[in-house]
């Protein structure tokens, strides 16, 4: 079986330090994956890389590299169905799974809003990431791990 490594969609990622605490507790690589860089981190696991300031650049690096057994941490919803379709497992900072179940809703709701905010319908607020966010992702992660080590 491949070793679990967990690839972090890194430029806008809330939770960096929630994956690096998790991470760590179960000596697992982590890929911090971005266009801008990160700041380094004194854990062997722990692996910054900065890809090129093309469009979808960190996400495809991603995607080549992820496999069957990893999991992406991610609010890119078209990232997360791409590394879905490789067999990877995705999980949003807010802790909500994504899956084969879920991925086509949530495709589906993305275009919507893309389209309304668009028209000028809608204005293209996120809402504040909260501390149930935080201990959301925390447990789901830890959950996650522990379901694929089995």
């Amino acid at each position: 079986m491949n070793m679990l490594n967990i690839y972090i969609d890194g430029d806008a990622c809330p939770v960096k330090d929630e994956i690096v605490k998790v991470a760590t507790r179960y000596g697992l690589a982590m890929y911090m994956v971005s266009n801008q860089g990160a700041w380094p981190r004194p854990d062997a696991n722990y692996h910054v890389i900065t890809v090129g300031a093309g469009f979808d650049a960190a996400d495809d690096w991603i995607v080549e590299h992820i496999e069957a057994s990893d999991i992406a941490i991610t609010a890119d919803i078209q990232l997360a169905a791409r590394c879905l379709e490789k067999g990877a497992s995705a999980l949003a900072p807010t802790g909500r799974p994504f899956t084969e179940s879920n991925i086509g809703s949530a495709l589906a709701m993305r275009s919507l809003s893309q389209y309304l905010r668009e028209a000028g319908e809608i204005k293209g607020h996120n809402p504040s990431f909260t501390k149930k966010d935080r201990s959301q992702f925390l447990q789901a992660l830890d959950n996650l791990i522990q379901k694929l080590r089995q």
